[in-house]
């Protein structure tokens, strides 16, 4: 019965992400459109998509008895409902059609990139057997949703504001934000060619940090590896043999969690090739063939919003994020701060809000600062989830 449910719930989110990915047609097409029409069938299609998302969430937790928030898979899928969430509150309270140009495209790029990772129902281990968990993850994962459309409004607001032929550093630097998204999109569509469709693999023997000897699976060829990594090949049951593997040669010690930091190098290189190649093909700037779509946002309500954004999101993360992962850590640790690497990001993140806070209030940061310091916000966000979460080793290893 958990299987069929965890099947069901697996379809529902990918009918969920169909759904979205049909919706961009009337939604792009109500930008331009005197009809209401084309909107109210794009926000309804979202809305089903949501409810999709919902029952998925239910139908997990249902399936293996606690909430689907305990890894990558379960934690990234959580963000992108919540994204959801944050659009449809931003869509009926400011009627804004066009932040689900780039909402939805966040959301989906969100559930493509928690798809690469393991969906299997597994026993939480005993740090993670607390109510805690599901009340700092949700919490969590709600404070970035709302703090998502901050930086879609930023993002928003820039494309409007800044020349896309000015040669300036806002214009090379939004520009160098669009090379970002275009080195995510490369990131998610290179590990799910390299893993699910050609099937590359090559494995590795190495001790992680605890001296317990692990195996690394490569979906892309090694440049850089575990210190002392052994190259084998799968045997039967638990049993390997030396093989042949490609390897660069370099070795990194195992607080790097070198297999990941491997792929993410791969994609960066490809990233910064794909986007070169757009680039000749466009022969301008992406935000050039992007602003015209902002040309009807107004400057004014993208500013109320990012601001009004951070100043819902903010305290949510500080209560999900620092607080309640605080009794957490008391309970799971016998501590409730230690300066793991997810920790210390976490209490930067809260940091640098407090401080866009501080300037928008008190150092008049409006406009297009506060639109600048909201895409910084959003950067830092990702970075805790990507790069501390995969490349770091600490006590937050597991999500």
């Amino acid at each position: 019965m958990a299987s069929q449910l965890v099947a069901i719930s697996s379809t529902l989110l990918y009918a969920a992400f169909i759904l979205y990915l049909v919706a961009m047609l009337p939604l792009a097409t109500s930008i331009k459109s005197r009809s209401d029409k084309p909107a109210k069938i794009a926000i309804s299609m979202v809305i089903v998509g949501f409810i999709l998302q919902l029952s998925y969430f239910i139908l997990r937790w249902i399936a293996q008895g606690h909430a689907p928030v305990s890894n990558m898979y379960e934690f990234i899928t959580m963000f992108a409902i919540m994204i959801i969430a944050g659009y449809l509150i931003t869509y009926f309270y400011f009627k804004t059609k066009l932040f689900g140009l780039f909402a939805l495209p966040i959301s989906m790029l969100l559930m493509a990139y928690g798809s690469m990772f393991s969906r299997e129902v597994e026993p939480l281990i005993p740090a993670l057997q607390s109510n805690w968990l599901a009340i700092h993850v949700i919490t969590v994962t709600l404070a970035y949703g709302i703090l998502s459309m901050s930086a879609v409004a930023g993002l928003i607001y820039l494309l409007k504001a800044v020349p896309a032929d000015e040669k300036s550093w806002r214009a090379r630097f939004l520009e160098a934000v669009m090379a970002g998204i275009v080195t995510v999109l490369v990131f998610i569509v290179t590990t799910i060619l390299m893993q699910n469709v050609i099937g590359y693999q090559d494995d590795f023997l190495y001790q992680d940090k605890q001296g317990e000897t692990q195996v690394a699976e490569y979906h892309l060829p090694s440049l850089v590896n575990f210190e002392n990594a052994v190259p084998v090949e799968h045997a039967g049951d638990n049993n390997y043999e030396e093989a042949d593997h490609f390897h660069s040669g370099v070795n990194l010690p195992p607080i790097i969690d070198s297999q990941k930091l491997n792929t993410v190098i791969w994609s960066v290189v490809l990233g910064l090739i794909t986007y070169a190649i757009i680039r000749l093909i466009l022969r301008k700037r992406i935000i050039a063939v992007l602003k015209p779509w902002s040309n009807k946002a107004d400057l004014g309500l993208m500013d109320e919003i990012g601001y009004r954004s951070v100043i819902i999101g903010f305290p949510i993360f500080a209560l999900g994020g620092i607080f309640f992962a605080a009794i957490w850590a008391q309970i799971a640790w016998s501590r409730f701060w230690g300066w793991d690497p997810k920790e210390t990001w976490a209490f930067i993140t809260f940091m640098f809000y407090t401080v866009f806070l501080h300037l928008r209030l008190n150092r008049g940061y409006e406009g297009e600062k506060s639109a600048w310091l909201a895409i910084i916000g959003f950067l830092l966000i990702l970075f805790n989830l990507i790069a501390i979460n995969l490349l770091v080793a600490g006590l937050h290893s597991y999500a």
